[in-house]
């Protein structure tokens, strides 16, 4: 027979009350930067400028950023408390908005548009309107299958390119600028999932459905 207090001590689980440490690390924060040699970067109490030969622009900075220079032309961020859900939420975004800046300095962004559909065709033309809305004086007259043709006038911001009717290629320094307006032309043709037909973007691809027969 086996003493009760022993088949007790058995059965018992012991429980520890001491915290269990965690530490919290943004796998995208924490990838360095490399910094071009043709890039100049200064940076202020609130943001970072960014000069590289495409031109300048800025990120904002929060007051918990820390950033440094490991080695030459290698910037790293990190933050005060990463334990912090807004600290360790916008030292990724921090990160990803300097990258893209610095991208956007040296080489800039590029985004393909097709036109996927029968009679689907682009042209690049004059804005009769010429730069007063703040455009760049030209425009994409498109048609779309509507019962009318559809113009865009183009940003003075982006550059535009049709080498084929059927494609678009736009130009931007500022990656966020680029895909509002990307979008913004994709918006008067949504791809639709029957026939495949649209404005897509880039690489993108959605699912044929079968249609219904009765």
């Amino acid at each position: 027979m086996i003493p009760r207090q022993a088949a007790l001590s058995k059965t018992l689980r012991h429980f520890s009350s001491s915290a269990r440490a965690c530490v919290h690390i943004s796998h995208i924060g924490k990838t360095p930067i490399p910094i071009p040699p043709n890039v100049t970067i200064t940076q202020s109490q609130t943001s970072l400028q960014v000069k590289g030969p495409l031109g300048s622009t800025s990120v904002p900075l929060e007051s918990y950023m820390k950033l440094a220079y490991p080695q030459e032309n290698v910037l790293t961020i990190a933050v005060e408390d990463a334990e912090v859900k807004k600290q360790r939420s916008m030292w990724g975004l921090t990160r990803t908005l300097i990258n893209n800046a610095v991208v956007g300095m040296t080489e800039g962004f590029t985004v393909p548009i097709y036109l996927v559909g029968v009679g689907y065709r682009a042209a690049l033309e004059d804005d009769p309107r010429g730069t007063t809305n703040g455009g760049n004086g030209q425009r994409l007259n498109m048609k779309l299958g509507h019962s009318h043709n559809v113009y865009v006038p183009i940003p003075a911001h982006i550059k535009a390119d049709v080498p084929s009717p059927t494609k678009i290629t736009l130009f931007c320094t500022d990656k966020h600028l680029l895909g509002l307006f990307a979008a913004r032309i994709r918006k008067w043709r949504p791809p639709e999932p029957y026939k495949g037909k649209g404005v897509f973007i880039g690489n993108e691809q959605i699912r044929i459905k079968s249609v219904k027969k009765k």
